[in-house]
């Protein structure tokens, strides 16, 4: 038994030398072949992929689907939207039982160009001066999506086989809230860590949660203009409300509660007050003829890495139903609310989760390693300002970072640009961190 022991040990000592050995190789042909991932970058960037309009991903993630299958993996599409695809894909590993598996993932559609006129370049070409790249998407995300290939590309070449699985998931919507990668996750893959490639600037984030919602006032009858006489003069014997006007009841409640979460919530990393409740949008009436029927109020809320999506909906809901009860008219004809959505160009709505980061996890320990390795320094850990596909994973209870190039002030911006070198370390941090996890025991 003894002698067995020894044995287990001493080829789990070679298997650990034998990884080291071929992290390195990978490194090593990482800055050997960088120009491969400029091509890389270069051939995603040249796909409009801009959303909106969206509905223009298809022949991209055929593309990518088809370098995923020449790098064995086995690659899979579904139809999200007309012209839209999903794309997930597995590298299995040659002992996934008892090793440790990765999601790499990464959304392939762009931001709109609101100012083309801006632009100085094709923002469908790729171009690169100094350590200056240009182009759309560079930031937010193509330039990890690109990392992501340019690693598959170069574990093929180097005939490198990792013992957990290794697995690649090309999303579409997330400028949209549209849910692609919580289609992904609902169907049920997963795995035993997740790495969100999105803007971050290289910091390790988690993010808060953001989660739209429509709040509707609807009277049970429609009045003539000439009524209103009756509804808000003494002895006018009208029951009855404009709601426009009793939608400023709503309003007001929900800055109680805005006031209240800022004295009384906090999470560290963020500003005190992070949590806020927008009305963004409103809708209401008929035309002048008409007292208002119905008021629509298009709200945005946001909330904490501790906090759920049901949670907060539940907290809104209550405040303004207590606020309408306590209204002689509302508390007859109570609001309704309609909550997120998976779309904002199908359903005008959107949920994206939080993600908390669990600092001290052997994941995040792995890759706090591996990016001191490639940048010479420490990550800054914290959280996100802005909220990506990241809380999906948290959603669904996988354990996951924010961890991109770029910087978020590039994301969104006329003549949007990226540093190769940062895009670089990137990409060797990354590597490094799927040769040691993919090679751990769970």
């Amino acid at each position: 038994m003894v002698q067995n022991q020894l044995l287990g040990s001493y080829f789990r000592l070679e298997r650990i030398i034998n990884m080291a050995s071929i992290k390195e190789q990978l490194l090593t042909a990482i800055d050997q072949y960088q120009g491969d991932l400029l091509k890389q970058l270069d051939r995603i960037v040249a796909f409009n992929t801009v959303s909106p309009p969206a509905r223009n991903t298809a022949k991209l993630q055929q593309f990518i689907h088809d370098e995923l299958e020449e790098y064995g993996f086995d690659a899979k599409q579904q139809d999200f939207y007309d012209g839209d695809q999903l794309l997930s894909a597995t590298k299995s590993g040659t002992h996934s039982d008892n090793h440790h598996s990765l999601i790499l993932n990464g959304h392939v559609d762009v931001a709109a160009l609101e100012n083309r006129d801006e632009w100085q370049t094709d923002p469908f070409k790729l171009v690169k001066r100094g350590d200056t790249l240009i182009g759309r998407g560079v930031s937010d995300m193509k330039g990890a999506v690109a990392a992501y290939l340019f690693i598959f590309q170069l574990l093929k070449k180097l005939n490198i086989e990792l013992p957990g699985d290794l697995k690649f998931q090309s999303v579409v919507g997330e400028e949209l809230g549209e849910a692609g990668t919580k289609t992904l996750l609902k169907q049920g893959e997963k795995a035993d860590f997740a790495i969100v490639g999105d803007t971050s600037g290289t910091h390790f984030q988690g993010q808060g949660g953001v989660i739209t919602g429509w709040i509707t006032l609807k009277s049970p009858h429609t009045y003539h203009d000439g009524n209103r006489i009756s509804m808000v003069q003494t002895g006018g014997g009208l029951k009855a409300a404009s709601m426009v006007e009793k939608m400023v009841v709503v309003i007001s409640a929900l800055q109680t509660l805005e006031r209240y979460w800022g004295i009384t919530k906090s999470y560290p990393g963020f500003k005190p007050g992070t949590d806020t409740i927008n009305p963004a949008y409103i809708k209401g009436g008929i035309h002048p003829a008409f007292v208002a029927d119905e008021c629509r109020l298009w709200i945005t809320v946001h909330f904490y890495p501790n906090e759920t999506v049901e949670g907060i909906e539940k907290e809104v809901e209550d405040e303004v139903i207590a606020a309408a009860k306590a209204d002689p008219w509302l508390r007859d004809n109570l609001p309704t609310f309609n909550w997120g959505g998976d779309s904002m160009l199908v359903d005008k709505g959107e949920v994206f989760p939080s993600l908390e980061l669990d600092k001290n996890s052997a994941a995040m320990k792995l890759l706090n390693t591996s990016y001191q390795s490639s940048f010479g320094q420490k990550p800054v850990i914290g959280m996100s300002t802005s909220v990506s596909d990241g809380g999906w994973f948290g959603y669904y209870h996988i354990p996951a970072v924010i961890y991109g190039p770029g910087e978020l002030v590039q994301a969104h911006s006329d003549n949007e640009s990226a540093s190769f070198d940062q895009l670089l370390n990137y990409t060797k941090s990354i590597a490094g961190f799927v040769v040691d996890w993919c090679q751990s025991e769970k």
